[in-house]
């Protein structure tokens, strides 16, 4: 595939939305989608799939290129949001717990006959944090996982003791409470460090954001804690990517280029829908759009009053000239999207935490490894014993 990314996208047609082996069983009409024709290979030109968070649906979708549709593998979590992965891990937040897959490919022929996943991205631990509204996550350069724990108003890291270890708040809240007092949401990493966040206020009594959604947010630069950018209309998803910082004016549908030292900001593209959740790719940004109904409390913002169709999918646009190059749009079920993950090096990968797989699923150290000694498969005819 050439590098025409700021084509007009092609028509839509219908996603493959049948389940892979092990999927939790979904009725397609409930959770249906379209995509423009050209996005498998977008995302066969970067050997790439993607991974989508849905709280309001419960799900973890990755979209993933087959033939000439994209296969929407649809998984259940209780509340999943923030993602972050990196080296063959993929961490998720949900409603009590992150958890942390890693990626065991000679797993792929255990789960169908001829293998077609080329990534199998093993359950391989849990921790409990409680409730917290865990937006955002990201891993540092060091391997340490970093998490915006919203409800708290606070950025936090994990240890083996405490449900979460705060790291860092904003100088306006006083204190940590369970009280959402900013809507602390967005966190970008800059040379593998935490260093840009984004927040719905600069308030510091419970919810006390929620009085000013449609202009209040803010754009903080935590070297020197400094407010690049004030007046924001919702804020999320800030991204440092190509020497430039980037972020998502959720209330507006745009994405927006900042200064880093000025904070002057530049509008790059629009998209039809609540903007959150966004990853890179080439010249592609790929970000998710959200319908926000009537009953979500992000609505009375501009968005809401611009978007008649309340559209909900991934867009894919080019930050060089703004154009959208492809989308997917969910046709039912999933109505919010927050977070959009890039699976760079895989096409057709899958989420593994039944305990049937997980069983005889054994991953050791390499020294380990080399004085392992496996019994061998059995003969024909032979009572078997093998299990690994």
């Amino acid at each position: 595939m050439s590098d025409t990314y700021g084509q007009n996208p092609d028509t839509p047609k219908n996603a493959d939305a049948a389940p892979a082996n092990g999927a939790v069983p979904l009725s397609e009409q409930a959770l249906a989608s379209v995509h423009t024709s050209n996005f498998p290979d977008v995302l066969r030109h970067f050997h790439s799939s993607l991974a989508v968070s849905t709280y309001q649906a419960g799900k973890l979708v990755l979209l993933r290129p087959d033939g000439t549709a994209i296969n929407t593998h649809f998984r259940s979590f209780n509340r999943p949001m923030g993602m972050a992965t990196d080296s063959g891990r993929l961490a998720l937040g949900s409603n009590l717990e992150i958890s942390e897959f890693h990626n065991m490919p000679d797993m792929a022929p255990k789960l169908e006959d001829p293998p077609r996943h080329d990534a199998v991205y093993m359950a391989r631990r849990g921790h409990i944090t409680g409730a917290i509204d865990i937006h955002e996550m990201a891993w540092a350069a060091d391997g340490e996982l970093w998490f915006v724990n919203t409800l708290f108003s606070c950025l936090c890291t994990l240890d083996n003791r405490s449900s979460f270890v705060p790291r860092w708040r904003p100088s306006f809240v006083s204190h940590y409470a369970p009280e959402d007092r900013c809507h602390l949401n967005g966190l970008a990493m800059r040379d593998g460090q935490p260093r840009y966040v984004t927040a719905l206020g600069n308030t510091n009594t419970p919810g006390g954001w929620r009085k000013n959604k449609r202009n209040g947010g803010l754009l903080i630069d935590l070297e020197g804690e400094r407010v690049l950018c004030e007046g924001l209309s919702m804020p999320h998803s800030p991204r440092w990517y190509r020497d430039q910082l980037w972020v998502l004016e959720s209330g507006r549908g745009a994405l927006v280029r900042v200064d880093p030292v000025s904070g002057e900001r530049t509008d790059v593209g629009r998209v039809p829908g609540f903007a959150r959740g966004m990853d890179f790719m080439g010249p592609l940004a790929f970000i998710g759009l959200s319908q926000l109904r009537a009953s979500n409390p992000f609505t009375d913002i501009p968005i809401t009053d611009d978007n008649s169709d309340r559209l909900s999918g991934v867009w894919a646009v080019n930050i060089e000239n703004g154009n959208t190059v492809a989308f997917l749009k969910f046709t039912g079920g999933v109505e919010e999207i927050f977070a959009v993950q890039t699976l760079q090096g895989t096409l057709f990968p899958e989420i593994v935490s039944e305990p049937e797989h997980l069983a005889n699923a054994y991953s050791l150290p390499d020294e380990a490894l080399r004085q392992v000694q496996l019994t061998p498969p059995p003969k024909d005819g032979e009572p078997s014993t093998y299990t690994y």
